[in-house]
C-alpha cells in the first residue's frame, strides 16, 4: 500500500481547512501514512466578479481543474464540498471514495455592523440589500421576504465577510457594480470552518430554507480503478453522510438540474430510515414545489429517485426549465 497520498484542494481557506481535517482523519487511521495538500486557484476562486454560469457553474469554476488533476494521475484524490459537485451529470472514471461526518446543513444570516434584525422585519425588508450569489438562496429570501432586494454577492466565506464588514459594493462582468450589502445569507458550515461562527445573527430553520443538495458534507475524490486509495478512504468514510450524499445527489440527477437551478434537498437517518425532502423553486421565489418521503435507509439512491420523480409529477421540469439561460 502507498504511503503517500497527494490531495488536491482550492486554496480558499475554509477548503484548505476542511482539506487539513481530511488529512487529520487519514494520517490517524493509517500509522506512517504521509499526506501531501496540493493547493489549486481555480477559474471560480480568481474570477470573483463573474455569476458562475459562463465558467460551467460550481463545477467549471471550483471542480474541473481538481478534477482533472486527479484523472492525469497528478493527484491521488481531490476534496470537495459535495454541493459544489455537479450532480446531473457523470464524470467518467471518478468516484466519491469518502464523506466525513456531516456538518450543521442550514443557512445562516451574518450582518454588517450597525444593522439588526429589526431592520430586516421592517417593512418585510423593504429596501434591506442581501447578499448571495446561490439561486436557490435567493429564491427561498424572495419567497421569505419579498420586499428585500437581492444583489450579485461572490467570494470565499471570510472575504465574504470581509466586504460586508468594510461596505464594499460588488463589482459585475460589465463594469457596474451592486450594493452594498446589508446582509449575507451563508452556509451555516463554511462560517465554523473559517472561525467566523460568532457573525451568525440567525439561522434559517430547515423547513424554510432547504439546504442545497449535499451542504454541509465534505467529499473525497479518487479515481475509480485506484484500489489503493479508495482502500485508504474508506477508513475515514462516515457511513450515514455517503447515504444521505446518494439519496439527494440522485434528486439532482433525476431532474437533470442544472448549475442555475433553484434546487433543494435535505435527508436525514433515523434508526433504519431515511426522510428525504427537496424542493424546486421559480427564481423569483413565486412558485414552490416540494415532495418529501420516506424509506429505507440502506437503499437511498431509490428514495431519491421516488423524491426526484415526484417533484417531476407535479411540474418541476417546467420550472427548471424556465430558469435555463436562453
Amino acid at each position: 500500500m502507498t504511503n503517500r497520498l497527494r490531495i488536491g484542494t482550492r486554496k480558499s481557506a475554509m477548503a484548505l481547512a476542511q482539506t487539513e481535517e481530511i488529512a487529520r482523519r487519514l494520517t490517524a487511521a493509517v500509522p506512517g501514512l504521509a499526506v501531501e495538500i496540493v493547493k489549486f486557484e481555480t477559474t471560480g476562486d480568481s474570477d470573483q466578479v463573474s455569476k458562475l454560469l459562463p465558467h460551467g457553474g460550481k463545477g467549471g469554476a471550483f471542480v474541473a481543474q481538481i478534477r482533472a488533476a486527479v484523472l492525469a494521475g497528478d493527484l491521488h484524490a481531490a476534496m470537495h464540498s459535495l454541493k459544489d459537485m455537479p450532480g446531473n451529470e457523470d464524470t467518467p472514471g471518478l468516484v466519491i471514495g469518502a464523506t466525513l461526518s456531516r456538518d450543521p446543513p442550514g443557512d445562516v444570516l451574518v450582518l454588517r455592523p450597525g444593522f439588526s434584525l429589526d431592520d430586516l422585519g421592517k417593512s418585510r425588508g423593504k429596501g434591506f440589500k442581501i447578499g448571495t450569489n446561490a439561486v436557490r438562496r435567493a429564491a427561498y429570501v424572495r419567497r421569505l421576504f419579498p420586499e428585500v432586494e437581492v444583489i450579485h454577492f461572490r467570494g470565499a466565506a471570510d472575504t465574504r465577510v470581509r466586504k460586508l464588514d468594510q461596505g464594499d459594493k460588488q463589482r459585475l462582468p460589465d463594469g457596474g457594480s451592486v450594493g452594498p450589502a446589508d446582509a449575507l445569507i451563508m452556509a451555516r458550515s463554511g462560517l465554523e470552518r473559517v472561525g467566523l461562527a460568532g457573525r451568525i445573527a440567525y439561522e434559517f430553520p430547515i423547513v424554510d430554507m432547504l439546504p442545497a443538495a449535499g451542504q454541509g458534507i465534505v467529499a473525497v475524490e479518487c479515481a475509480a480503478q485506484d484500489w489503493q486509495t479508495r482502500r485508504i478512504l474508506s477508513g475515514i468514510d462516515d457511513a450515514a453522510a455517503h447515504a444521505c450524499a446518494d439519496a439527494e445527489r440522485e434528486v439532482l440527477w433525476v431532474l437533470n438540474g442544472h448549475c442555475n437551478s433553484p434546487i433543494a434537498g435535505f435527508s436525514r437517518i433515523s434508526g433504519r430510515e431515511m426522510v428525504l425532502t427537496a424542493s424546486v423553486l421559480d427564481d423569483a421565489g413565486d412558485r414552490f414545489i416540494a415532495a418529501s418521503r420516506t424509506g429505507p435507509a440502506d437503499r437511498p439512491r431509490e428514495l431519491g429517485r421516488a423524491v426526484g420523480l415526484e417533484l417531476l409529477a407535479k411540474g418541476a421540469a417546467e420550472l427548471i426549465e424556465r430558469s435555463r439561460p436562453a
